[in-house]
């Protein structure tokens, strides 16, 4: 890997509309090595080529088997020593992770359940939170350092989301969907944003479509990037992009040496 890498993290809600509106374009007049996209909503085949003009030497596509629906997707300037789907953590096949080896560092782009459907659909959130962080856990365990990137789909503090009281008994907010990232950052994982920024307020990183949420400000951090403790020092920045329109997320990024 090259000293100093920048890597953005976005959910774009569908690919192909966002090809449509040429809300990638933006990316060809800008640094960046690697591109972590989540809810794809398309197959491989289905994802325009028109999307940026920068050629990419790693491109790794994980659709879900269900037709317009999750998936993730990575544009890598730089060459992975080993790629993987993880199915064993996304067994019901939705493209949710993406998982790069780059030497000792370890990259995921993950597309985390929502657990807003039904109480079904919360447990399996739940399960595959832990399951996850087992596995992170286990390559940390081998010597690896990791990186973390994606909708983890719940705002951590208070901090991190524009009305608490008022979400406090919905899924993204639930005490525990909130204790599974305190438990990330007890087995030492940092996240990078509140790590350079501290308690900066009104930092978003999702807005609803409807009340005119986004023209508000009345949103949530809801996309991060989380790394082992052992990468601290090589952190550089952090930073959320909030004026990059086109999806009801915004991009997230770090630059870090690695």
């Amino acid at each position: 890997m090259s000293d100093s890498i920048e890597i953005i993290s976005w959910n774009v809600n569908g690919i192909r509309a966002i090809a449509t509106k040429e809300a990638l374009k933006w990316l060809d007049e800008r640094d960046t090595d690697i591109l972590c996209l989540q809810e794809i909503k398309a197959l491989p085949e289905q994802i325009p080529d028109t999307l940026f003009l920068k050629q990419h030497n790693e491109v790794i596509i994980n659709s879900a088997d269900r037709k317009g629906y999750s998936g993730t997707a990575t544009f890598s300037a730089l060459k992975s020593d080993y790629n993987s789907t993880c199915k064993d953590i996304d067994t019901m096949n939705e493209g949710r992770i993406i998982e790069q080896h780059f030497g000792d560092v370890v990259l995921f782009n993950v597309y985390f359940p929502n657990g807003q459907k039904d109480d079904e659909r919360l447990q399996l959130k739940m399960k595959f939170y832990d399951d996850f962080l087992n596995y992170c856990e286990k390559l940390r365990e081998e010597g690896k350092s990791i990186i973390i990137c994606g909708d983890v789909n719940t705002a951590h503090r208070e901090i991190d989301l524009k009305n608490p009281k008022a979400n406090s008994e919905r899924s993204g907010f639930l005490p525990i969907e909130r204790a599974w990232i305190d438990k990330l950052l007890s087995h030492g994982y940092i996240d990078t944003f509140r790590y350079v920024h501290g308690d900066i307020e009104d930092a978003y990183s999702w807005w609803s479509y409807r009340f005119n949420a986004r023209t508000n400000n009345a949103g949530w951090r809801i996309d991060y990037f989380f790394i082992s403790e052992d990468l601290a020092e090589n952190l550089e920045d952090a930073f959320i992009l909030p004026d990059v329109m086109g999806s009801d997320h915004c991009p997230v990024g770090i630059r870090i040496s690695l």
